[in-house]
């Protein structure tokens, strides 16, 4: 919902006083009815007081909403979002007075499924905050549970603020630069971007800049003419011309050598181009989506890379985490491959093994755990994917792992109380970590009202 169709609707609520009833809970639901996806008004002490059919046919199955808190509803809280360690969209408009936008897992009859919370503060005539209206975007490019498809899957905190990044970017025009190691899955990333925005149902064309030579390059991209060189025996459509439509997604940029990158800045710069070969200008119409595993500000600095180009493409860079980066999604990872690899969907890897692979830094991503579960079934016997069957590289990254840990000069097999060793981990993890202390408090399965006590005691 933009917000101009916000206002509109809080125009037909401008009688609307809560205390008062003035407008009828049943009353209050028809508004919320024009609104397509699940819908709520919230008053001020979190309770929910009216909702739509869509936000019913989600959230109401077995039990009335009506009367409930929002956290309870979303996410069976006993306390508000931020006191479980979340950031609260409702708090968040509270203190800003401003619509307000927070990624969330919520729970559904479908399992727990991400949602784009869209909050809104809702005044009377005389500008008094009355409540809430909250608009559930529901996030279809992406799942946090196991399932068939190839679309992205993940629940951590690294992937949830991708996610957000993605889903802000994509129902813009705005050219997307996705920065991340190989096999971390920005082709994935980059559908998603696609299947968020206006161009969702034209094409979607990717372009493996690796793999292109500069003499292919421009047939490639811009297509040619017949004629135009040896072996042209007829005209052959570009990649540009059969994006057109759609989205356009340069698949390792950094590969592009230097002639090209000029070409390539004409045609984002004027959105026009010519065949090989041939005269009359062509107009392009495509989004741009570019992504790389290189370090393109580096290049830059050493000449192997047009400066005007990267700022070009650069316009909304989002960085990919990598598998070590979000680690607990490997469980999740491991049982969605399985659900998709032929013939996977009866395995299971066993819990030695994925101790193993918790302990693995994964140099190829996801890609590589995909390799490495396609080898295990087809070592195991018995449909469970032990130890045994891992590659060598694993179990030697778990014997030097075993051998070498140590907290604080403590090693893990020396008997010590545990909160003195409790102690000394947080110590070490807490100055070592780059995040903030909510994402540590989710990464360590604790609120962040609880690690914040710890960490008081530290000091």
């Amino acid at each position: 919902m933009t917000d101009v169709t916000v206002l509109e609707w809080q125009a037909n609520m401008t009688e609307l006083k809560v205390p008062d009833k003035q407008v009828s809970l049943p009353e209050l639901a028809t508004l919320l009815d024009v609104i397509q996806e699940p819908a709520t008004i919230i008053s001020l002490d979190y309770e929910i007081l009216a909702c739509n059919q869509a936000y019913r046919s989600i959230y109401g199955e077995g039990d009335a909403v009506i009367g409930r808190t929002c956290f309870d509803v979303s996410h069976g809280y006993a306390v508000p979002c931020d006191q479980a360690g979340e950031s609260c969209p409702l708090k968040r408009c509270q203190e800003s007075g401003q619509r307000q936008r927070v990624l969330h897992l919520h729970n559904t009859p479908k399992g727990e499924e991400h949602v784009d919370v869209e909050m809104n503060p809702v005044k009377d005539a005389d500008g008094n905050l009355i409540g809430y209206l909250e608009i559930m975007h529901l996030v279809k490019e992406a799942r946090a549970t196991p399932g068939e498809g190839d679309g992205m899957v993940g629940r951590s905190h690294a992937f949830s603020k991708m996610l957000e990044m993605l889903r802000r970017a994509a129902p813009s025009g705005i050219t997307v630069l996705l920065l991340g190691e190989s096999g971390s899955g920005k082709e994935l990333a980059a559908r998603a971007v696609h299947d968020g925005s206006a161009r969702a149902r034209g094409p979607f064309i990717t372009v493996e800049c690796s793999g292109l030579t500069e003499s292919l390059f421009e047939s490639e991209l811009f297509g040619h003419e017949r004629g135009a060189f040896t072996g042209a025996v007829g005209r052959k459509k570009g990649l540009i011309e059969a994006a057109r439509g759609g989205t356009l997604f340069l698949d390792e940029i950094g590969e592009i050598p230097l002639p090209q990158q000029v070409k390539l800045l004409r045609l984002i710069e004027t959105g026009t181009y010519r065949t090989v070969g041939g005269i009359e200008p062509q107009h392009a119409d495509f989004r741009l989506v570019c992504a790389t595993h290189r370090n393109l500000k580096k290049m830059v600095e050493e000449g192997r890379f047009r400066q005007d180009l990267y700022y070009r493409i650069s316009a909304f860079p989002v960085v990919l985490p990598t598998l070590a980066d979000r680690s607990e999604d490997l469980e999740l990872l491991i049982n969605s491959l399985l659900a998709r690899i032929p013939g996977g969907e009866s395995y299971t890897v066993t819990e030695a093994a994925l101790r193993v692979l918790r302990d693995y830094a994964f140099p190829g991503n996801i890609r590589e755990l995909r390799n490495i579960l396609e080898r295990g079934m087809l070592l195991a016997d018995d449909d469970r994917i032990g130890v045994q069957h891992l590659p060598q590289e694993c179990l030697e990254s778990d014997e030097q792992i075993s051998s070498s840990v140590s907290i604080s000069g403590i090693a893990l097999d020396e008997v010590i109380p545990l909160d003195q060793l409790e102690r000394y981990y947080l110590q070490r993890i807490s100055a070592k970590f780059k995040g903030d202390n909510r994402a540590l408090a989710e990464q360590l399965g604790v609120s962040e009202r609880t690690l914040y006590r710890k960490l008081s005691k530290l000091k």
